[in-house]
């Protein structure tokens, strides 16, 4: 019963999800370990149960509290971006959300570093990777801007909501020759980027148009 629930059926099926991962490499994924990563994570999962015919969508869904859960290109391009410099031991994440970003990301990564300013979210995700055997996602409630400096620097910094402009903390998290991919911008004009890391310099470059919820200062 409980692989029935965590491999799906119908809509939720394995047949269901590889049409998925054929969309997303027609829309230019080429990463082929993050396009079997999508595949096998069960996004049913993490999202109300209510939606989960919709899981494998190529779109964001609503998972409370005025949060998203990403549409799966994007969960995609961001893990294959950050990907493209080489492996990648330590990872941090700005906004847990449901959990799903940092899911994928940890079947790619040495530890996964994942920060959620909504509790009730950061509960459910906890659970989430409990049963589905997740260990090397690390969890903190706390607003993003800070970052989680006790554990940096990081090999890569990936943030899921988005700052009117890079919150400083962040860029001094991230490891020489790291890479952070980010969306920048008011609601309606962000755009997803990439910022690499060589020693005292920071290159930003613009990837594409996005929407994600803002990146919000406290918890709650």
């Amino acid at each position: 019963m409980v692989n029935r629930h965590i491999h799906g059926i119908g809509m939720t099926s394995q047949r269901t999800r590889s049409r998925l991962v054929e969309r997303l490499r027609q829309e230019g994924i080429h990463n082929e370990a993050v396009l079997a990563v999508v595949r096998d994570v069960p996004r049913h999962l993490f999202v109300d149960e209510a939606l989960a015919s919709r899981a494998y969508e190529d779109t964001a869904l609503p998972i409370g509290h005025g949060q998203t859960i990403s549409q799966p290109y994007i969960v995609a391009r961001m893990t294959e971006v950050l990907l493209e410099s080489g492996p990648l031991d330590k990872v941090l994440e700005i906004g847990t959300g449901s959990g799903y970003q940092a899911a994928v990301m940890a079947a790619l990564a040495g530890t996964v570093f994942s920060v959620e300013r909504i509790k009730p979210l950061l509960d459910q995700a906890r659970q989430r990777f409990r049963e589905l055997g997740f260990k090397n996602i690390r969890l903190k409630l706390d607003d993003g801007h800070p970052g989680w400096p006790a554990n940096g620097p990081y090999d890569a910094i990936i943030a899921t909501a988005a700052p009117e402009k890079v919150p400083a903390d962040l860029l001094v998290q991230l490891a020489d020759g790291g890479r952070m991919v980010i969306p920048i911008g008011p609601q309606g004009r962000q755009m997803l980027t990439l910022i690499q890391r060589n020693g005292d310099e920071f290159l930003q470059q613009p990837l594409e148009a996005v929407s994600f919820v803002p990146m919000i200062y406290g918890g709650r």
